[in-house]
């Protein structure tokens, strides 16, 4: 695949500098001295000069990158041996880690086909992702427990440009996603590090006001769904900026619109079903319904994509648990563009949320998060894997909890409601 130059990208090149500055200065916040790790695909390279240049100018030590390229991805799928789908690179999330954990700031650039896999017998499909979720857990729980700052930040791949607007032209539907990312990540005007400012403003009251009610659970109500999420004991709600472990202010996804915090893996009651697909691994899974009792998923379905979302939950035994929960308000500026993205990382922000799998430690109050026995002693769950899935809708209306049972309306017709 050919890398664009400026000149032939069907978009205003001076956007990726604003969102290069954006990413490090707000969703990383690099220090002076740090090292940066960036993974990207090869079609993002546009983007990533421009990251690591701006990322020296901030003073970075040394700027690895780490490019994927779909047409490698799908040879695998296509030549390797099931047996070899068993295997994963350890040593590079070993590797990961251990930079992680000697202050290399992480920083994930997304943009390739999202529904590269489709077409892959899902059978093959789950033994590799579920390889890949064993050898990359000593590099995801390091970014799970906020080791060191980190960000992810998108670019307006072709194929997956195509996917959102497949009756456009190619290079009318990259133009077009290029247009909605930079505008839902806030760098489609003059200042958009105080644009920044105020959105962190929004999210910090809303995580304030939980924070200052404490909810023993939420109860959500909507067509298809009657589900009671039980908190975990010392939980916090967070919501963009985050301190992580090295002391590091970050904002880890551009965009966000969410305020989240860990439910407890023991006390999740009742029926709930997705409300926007999940790509997960290649694979579009759409009308997701679950049961869970207390806590475990005991029943699951799905209209499309069925048996790679059966696999998903098989992953160990955490995965069929819950590890956060994330409240969107309907009017988010990604839900109100009408637009399905197939990236969770923007459809995620156009709803309410919840997440299977691993736990976020920082969502502790005090100590409880330093400490991975107390983490568990509180309520959040341990797992290999760490899925969102979409389940809020113009029609939800969330309840907060009390021990003693008592009442507060979260939110009416999926709007804030406090």
């Amino acid at each position: 695949m050919a890398v664009l130059k400026d000149d032939d990208l069907p978009f205003d090149a001076k956007m990726l500098d604003r969102l290069a500055e954006v990413s490090i200065r707000v969703g990383l916040n690099l220090q002076p001295g740090q090292d940066l790790l960036i993974t990207a695909p090869v079609e993002s390279l546009p983007l990533v000069r421009r990251l690591a240049a701006e990322a020296y100018r901030n003073g970075a030590e040394v700027v690895t990158t780490m490019l994927s390229d779909d047409e490698v991805s799908l040879a695998r799928f296509r030549h390797a041996s099931d047996e070899s789908l068993d295997r994963s690179a350890n040593w590079v999330f070993e590797g990961m880690a251990e930079a992680f954990d000697n202050n290399t700031a992480r920083l994930a650039v997304s943009g390739s086909n999202p529904l590269l896999l489709s077409g892959q017998d899902p059978v093959r499909v789950a033994r590799a992702g579920k390889s890949m979720s064993i050898a990359a857990k000593p590099a995801m729980e390091r970014i799970t427990n906020f080791t060191t700052n980190w960000n992810i930040v998108s670019y307006p791949g072709l194929a997956w440009a195509k996917q959102v607007f497949p009756d456009k032209e190619d290079d009318a539907a990259v133009a077009a996603l290029a247009e909605a990312i930079f505008s839902i990540s806030r760098v489609d005007n003059d200042d958009p590090i105080a644009a920044w400012g105020l959105h962190q403003e929004t999210l910090t009251k809303r995580q304030k006001w939980l924070n200052e009610k404490c909810f023993h659970a939420l109860h959500y109500k909507a067509p298809g769904t009657d589900l009671t999420i039980g908190l975990a004991d010392g939980h916090e709600w967070k919501g963009g900026s985050s301190t992580s472990k090295n002391g590091i202010d970050c904002t880890p996804n551009i965009p966000t619109e969410e305020v989240f915090t860990t439910p407890h893996f023991q006390r999740v009651d009742g029926i709930v079903r997705a409300t926007k697909p999940l790509v997960h691994q290649g694979t579009l899974i759409s009308g997701i319904e679950v049961i869970f009792e207390k806590g475990e998923i005991v029943e699951a379905k799905a209209d499309e994509g069925e048996e790679v979302f059966l696999q998903l939950i098989d992953t160990d035994e955490g995965a069929r648990r819950l590890g956060e929960v994330a409240l969107v308000p309907h009017s988010s500026p990604i839900s109100s563009s009408g637009l399905l993205f197939y990236n969770t990382l923007y459809d995620e922000n156009a709803s309410c949320h919840i997440a299977l799998g691993q736990c976020y430690s920082k969502c502790f109050k005090g100590d409880i998060g330093k400490d991975p026995e107390a983490v568990i002693k509180a309520g959040g769950n341990s797992s290999n894997i760490h899925v969102d899935w979409m389940i809020g809708s113009g029609e939800l209306d969330i309840d907060g909890v009390t021990k003693e049972g008592e009442k507060t309306p979260v939110m009416r017709k999926g709007e804030w409601a406090y």
